[in-house]
């Protein structure tokens, strides 16, 4: 069976007064039935406009968006309007994606009239049960209540419990927990993973914490993008132990431990630079080649890696590991990995430059400055910063 969801080599691009942004370059990202996919990076890394994509809020400039083997932008308006009610999103700010001249009932009502699956008392027996899926009991204190009269965290699951007002098949979670209070987080995100076990529901979880993708993401996989490409993709505990990709273990790098003793102990990946390059200028060949601590000239700097499968469901894109991994005999690329296969016959080995890098590294900062947990949030409550169009 094909996969419920599935993005194929898809591009968003967007034009503004200052040039053309391309948010999305070649993704391809796939989606069965109960599945966790979270895809994580920073601000403008392309996780939000691929999560809008998904659930057909953006029409992507070229590649397709397929639901159960059909692209969507191709069908039938029936089987659009199937699609639309199979995949439903949840946003990150729980302030500003509720009408605050609805009450609780009326806003979860709405889908559930709206598509005519329930009617006049139905409705509110609908309702009802829905708002104790979501853990607000019991149901008939919020039935009334307005969104200004609910706390942060009772907001976020009145807006999960719309989503699953059409019974959907795949929910896109865009940054959902990152807007409420750290103590009620967790609770949140074991909400999620309980309707994901009683219902089935496939879950797109965006974050740019690796923490709680971690936590949330432990029996799916991990998506980590870059300026609008995926670089490396893992089952999740397979990348939080044994990450490929440079960026990738700058990330895991930027995440605080509570134990003092594991933070001095914990490895201090060094970046050539902490500037993150415009959307509006990328670098030529691997975007990420500006700030790696692997960069080889001649190489990185002009041929764009393509993302190569490796063994255990493991995807990669950097030139050098993937050398590195060919010499070592861990991986064996097939006659599609023909960059890579170049790369494996040039250039010193990956500890020389790994050394050589660190010593000659201007920058000489560490990655946590530039990786800190919560970049989101301190670039604004949308996350937008700088390159909000590329999320």
């Amino acid at each position: 069976m094909p996969p419920v969801i599935e993005v194929d080599h898809a591009s968003q691009s967007f034009k503004t007064r200052r040039g053309l942004i391309h948010a999305l370059r070649d993704v391809s990202v796939s989606l069965d039935a109960g599945e966790v996919l979270c895809v994580v990076g920073e601000s403008g890394s392309g996780k939000t406009t691929l999560g809008k994509m998904i659930a057909g809020l953006r029409r992507p400039t070229a590649g397709r968006v397929l639901f159960e083997g059909r692209d969507i932008w191709t069908s039938s308006r029936e089987e659009f309007a199937r699609y639309r009610k199979a995949v439903q999103i949840v946003h990150q700010d729980p302030y500003a994606s509720l009408n605050p001249v609805q009450r609780v009932r009326d806003i979860l009502a709405a889908p559930l009239e709206r598509h005519r699956i329930t009617s006049g008392r139905s409705t509110l027996s609908r309702i009802r049960e829905i708002l104790t899926q979501v853990d607000l009991t019991p149901p008939d204190d919020f039935l009334d209540k307005y969104p200004h009269q609910l706390s942060g965290g009772q907001r976020q699951r009145v807006s999960i419990a719309r989503a699953l007002t059409l019974s959907p098949r795949v929910i896109v979670a865009d940054e959902a927990v990152s807007m409420v209070d750290t103590s009620i987080r967790v609770s949140l995100l074991n909400t999620l993973l309980r309707l994901r076990e009683e219902l089935g529901v496939a879950f797109l979880f965006i974050t740019h914490d690796l923490g709680i993708a971690k936590y949330f993401g432990w029996s799916g996989s991990t998506a980590v993008m870059y300026l609008g490409r995926v670089v490396e993709r893992a089952p999740t505990r397979d990348l939080i132990a044994e990450p490929h990709h440079p960026y990738t273990r700058a990330l895991l790098s930027a995440i605080p431990e509570p134990d003092p003793v594991l933070t001095r102990a914990k490895e201090k990946l060094l970046l050539r630079s902490l500037e993150i390059p415009s959307l509006l200028r990328l670098p030529p060949g691997c975007a990420f080649h500006p700030r790696c601590p692997l960069f080889e000239a001649g190489l990185c700097d002009t041929e764009v890696p393509a993302l190569t499968p490796l063994p255990g469901r493991r995807e990669l894109a950097c030139h050098v590991v993937l050398r590195e991994l060919t010499r070592s005999g861990s991986v064996t690329l097939d006659g599609g990995s023909e960059s890579a296969a170049r790369a494996a016959a040039r250039g010193p080995d990956l500890v020389a430059t790994t050394r050589e890098e660190g010593v000659a590294s201007s920058a000489g900062q560490r990655v946590e400055a530039s990786l800190s947990v919560g970049d989101e949030e301190g670039k604004g409550g949308d996350g937008s910063g700088g390159h909000g169009v590329g999320r």
